[in-house]
């Protein structure tokens, strides 16, 4: 269990900014898909919402998205050694600190107050969560559109931990999103406690900082002594303050489930997709696509390979520039229609061909020193990428190349995202790692078999 006091030196803002926090990936969410969600955000206490979340309340108002705020405590508990202020009295000057900095950075939201005592959150979990079932409900959305924005579930204040927990239980049953914000944290963990490297940052424009800094400057009974009589201390240092200026805030993200879409559900999902258009995601042309593609060439070791596999081809654009570094290459996709196209494009390649297979539960014969998953791992099940990632392992050559490349932002209508992917192969593959480059809207990953040459 976390101990620590508000008093604590802690850990300075200069040992976080030299840890690499601020090289942290970005949270993989563009201003039309914030707009068209909704979001319900949790404080345990007044000024929780502005320290973990202020930026994003201001991006989210600046884009028209919903957004709810459930206050849980009235915090009446932060100066518990007070001889001029009551806790009925501080109750009620920071429930209005809370409405004023809400206002600055969101006029539009709506909040409602749970009413539960401060430092009681644990006891009262259940109120809580049917709160938060409730502003959900009133808003209409559908679950892959609702993300709940809460304290950090192991942020070491016991209201904090009990508000988080109970958030991160109904956003995975529900499927909801889920964004979690470390407040304390900060002050009691280290840089080589390792939690926050799986975090992403949302960088702020000037905007939103300083909607956050004058919401801060709202909760003036945390930033400022209540007056100069022992007890009424100020509970805010600014040495803690300085990780809240930031040019950025940081999130646990976990993204909507999505769907329970599987393999066996792409060829008939794909087919009509590609039915409809020939490159619906504007492979041959887009530039996204085509700066993804040379990132990706570039990133293979190997100048040839003897036997390439690309799993999940499409309508082959990926395919044309890999067969020519390999001396036999294969593709191969559960959709007809997409791999129609791709056998046009690889006909004038003699040693390419292509194959209509559903992975995992149909594999192409052979080995290969390089296989390629791009943008495809998040359409099968989780038991279904194991399964892939398993049937890579057996035929992959010593010394082999796998290159996994995906989008970072959720997928509508299956479990998986980028993200998982990637992180399962790594747990199942237990691979050595020949590069990482990860951006906002995907990753680009190498691991290499064990067994080749030095």
């Amino acid at each position: 269990m976390v101990t620590f006091t508000h008093n604590d030196a802690g850990t300075s803002e200069a040992d976080w900014d030299a840890s690499g926090v601020r090289e942290l990936p970005e949270l993989p969410l563009g201003a039309e898909e914030l707009a068209s969600m909704t979001f319900v955000v949790l404080a345990a206490h007044p000024d929780d919402e502005s320290l973990g979340a202020g930026g994003l309340l201001a991006r989210l108002h600046a884009l028209g998205a919903t957004v709810r705020l459930l206050l849980c405590t009235a915090g009446e508990a932060s100066h518990p050694e007070s001889t001029t202020t009551t806790p009925e009295q501080l109750a009620a000057v920071r429930l209005t600190e809370f409405g004023e900095a809400v206002s600055g950075l969101a006029p539009s939201a709506k909040w409602r107050f749970v009413e539960v005592p401060d430092g009681r959150v644990a006891a009262h979990v259940d109120s809580v969560a049917a709160a938060i079932r409730r502003e959900v409900a009133g808003s209409g959305a559908p679950a892959d559109r609702v993300v709940l924005v809460a304290p950090y579930r192991s942020d070491g204040h016991t209201d904090h931990d009990a508000l988080g927990s109970t958030a991160a239980r109904i956003a995975e049953a529900e499927g909801y999103g889920l964004l979690e914000y470390p407040i304390w944290y900060w002050l009691w963990a280290g840089p080589e406690d390792g939690t926050w490297e799986s975090w992403v940052r949302l960088p702020l424009g000037p905007d939103e900082r300083r909607a956050k800094a004058q919401a801060m400057h709202s909760h003036a009974s945390q930033t400022q002594p209540l007056s100069q009589e022992p007890g009424d201390e100020t509970l805010l240092s600014p040495t803690f303050l300085e990780h809240f200026s930031r040019s950025w805030e940081t999130f646990a993200w976990t993204p909507p489930a999505g769907g329970s879409n599987t393999a066996r559900d792409a060829e008939s999902i794909f087919d009509a997709v590609h039915a409809r258009e020939e490159d619906p995601w504007d492979y041959a042309l887009g530039w996204y696509e085509r700066r993804k593609r040379a990132l990706t060439l570039a990133a293979l070791p190997e100048e040839r390979y003897e036997s390439g596999l690309e799993i999940g081809c499409s309508i082959g654009v990926l395919s044309a520039e890999l067969a020519p570094r390999c001396e036999r290459f294969l593709a191969v996709d559960a959709s007809s229609t997409a791999l129609a196209q791709a056998a046009r494009r690889l006909s004038g390649i003699g040693h390419a061909g292509t194959g209509h297979l559903t992975v995992p539960s149909e594999w192409p014969s052979g080995t290969f020193d390089l296989v390629v998953v791009s943008e495809m791992g998040y359409y099968l099940s989780p038991d279904e990428l194991d399964g892939m990632l398993h049937r890579v392992k057996d035929s992959m050559r010593p010394g082999g190349t796998l290159i996994l490349c995906h989008w970072r932002h959720p997928i509508s209508g299956w479990t998986l995202d980028g993200e998982t992917v990637h992180r399962t192969a790594r747990r199942v593959l237990d691979w050595p790692s020949r590069g990482l480059y990860r951006e906002k809207d995907f990753l680009l990953e190498v691991l290499v078999a064990p067994g080749g040459a030095a």
